[in-house]
């Protein structure tokens, strides 16, 4: 089997459950060494050891990408562990909100923006002197399609998941000389633990989401970890400052 990632290292966030534990086993499946990083230790725990029951290299660490220390601590284990940072997958965020604009609390915007922006800015701040320092590497980010249009009802979470598509175009160009390529996933919705207790709440959620998608059903964890694997691979070398959609052509409509 083919294991094109060997003797290279992935950092990916929010890597205990969902389309960040899928993309954790994949890397290690191709043969990175790779950080765990969640705020929930226990989860995190039991994705390293399933990495390692595998034969694969992982490392948990808790990092809250709200908290510089903690995220400088997650490139800090990255580097000196295994010397260098190949990949970094910025995946961890939070839930959106369910109300209209003018319905929002600062709070609740606060909040949105710290983890889902302002986390990735801290993660990118972060890795890409390492990347510079050993010659380039390649970071995805999780958008949303939520950041390419309209997104009645969560327009914090949208505007959260434009910006991380800004910030992935601009650190995109800056760094396009350096060897350091930026990309971004954007997700329509996928059949997580997350969304499955959404759907619990109201079972017409399932539905609605399903027929969104003009493929007639929901995303698999292992098909956004599929494309994240993608863009860092040296078959997409000539791609950065793309915001990839994977929506079962959702946007196509």
């Amino acid at each position: 089997m083919s294991r094109k990632f060997e003797n290279r290292v992935a950092i990916v966030t929010g890597a205990a459950a969902g389309i960040g534990k899928s993309t954790a086993l994949a890397f290690a499946e191709q043969g990175a060494a790779v950080i765990v990083a969640d705020i929930d230790s226990q989860a995190g725990e039991a994705v390293v050891e399933e990495i390692r029951q595998a034969g694969g290299v992982a490392q948990f660490i808790r990092c809250d990408v709200t908290i510089d220390s903690d995220v400088e601590a997650m490139v800090a284990l990255a580097t000196n562990e295994y010397g260098r940072v190949d990949f970094a997958f910025n995946n961890a965020g939070i839930e959106i909100e369910h109300s209209k604009l003018a319905d929002g609390s600062e709070n609740e915007f606060d909040r949105i923006m710290d983890v889902n922006v302002k986390g990735v800015w801290r993660c990118m701040k972060h890795q890409i002197p390492v990347m510079l320092a050993q010659g380039g590497g390649s970071i995805v980010n999780t958008a949303s399609i939520a950041g390419l249009g309209a997104a009645p009802k969560m327009s914090i979470y949208s505007a959260s998941k434009h910006a991380v598509i800004g910030l992935t175009k601009s650190a995109a160009v800056e760094y396009a000389k350096k060897g350091v390529r930026v990309n971004a996933v954007c997700p329509a919705v996928i059949d997580t633990d997350m969304f499955r207790r959404a759907a619990e709440s109201d079972p017409r959620k399932a539905e609605y989401a399903a027929g969104m998608h003009p493929v007639g059903r929901l995303g698999k964890p292992e098909e956004i970890a599929g494309a994240v694997l993608y863009l860092c691979s040296d078959e997409a070398a000539f791609t950065t400052g793309v915001a990839l959609p994977l929506d079962g052509g959702a946007t196509a409509v």
